[in-house]
């Protein structure tokens, strides 16, 4: 197996956001780098949580990327294993996002809860028992 193969998740968000901070106070998030569009708005950002990088970029003249906005929904939901699901449920919340679904353990194994971002991006968030 190649060790240099990862996945990076490229998260759309609307035109015109200039705050990202949620995601730092949320999960502890580092911006690696930005790209800037001329009116300060993030064309694209790289963050990184524990060394998992994850991109936002905003919405293009693409039909196929879109914001979870634009149609009310996703079509994915990013796992995200944590130490403390409680604990994180509990900072991203108060960093702005919306409960889905409350943590609670599941009998094949994990502790599991979902919230949505301030963006609408669906998070799993998630423990091994």
């Amino acid at each position: 197996m190649n060790s240099s193969i990862f996945f990076a998740p490229e998260l759309f968000i609307p035109n015109g956001v200039r705050d990202i901070s949620f995601y730092e106070k949320a999960f502890g998030a580092i911006e690696l780098r930005r790209f800037s569009n001329e009116d300060g708005s993030i064309h694209v950002s790289e963050l990184s949580i524990d060394s998992a990088l994850f991109h936002l970029h905003e919405t293009t003249a693409k039909p196929y990327y879109f914001s979870p906005g634009a149609h009310k929904g996703t079509t994915v939901c990013i796992g995200l294993f944590v130490a403390d699901v409680d604990g994180t449920m509990k900072h991203a919340i108060l960093a702005g996002a919306e409960e889905v679904s409350p943590a609670q353990d599941y009998d094949y194994g994990y502790r599991q809860g979902s919230i949505k971002d301030p963006f609408g991006h669906y998070w799993q968030l998630q423990q091994r028992l």
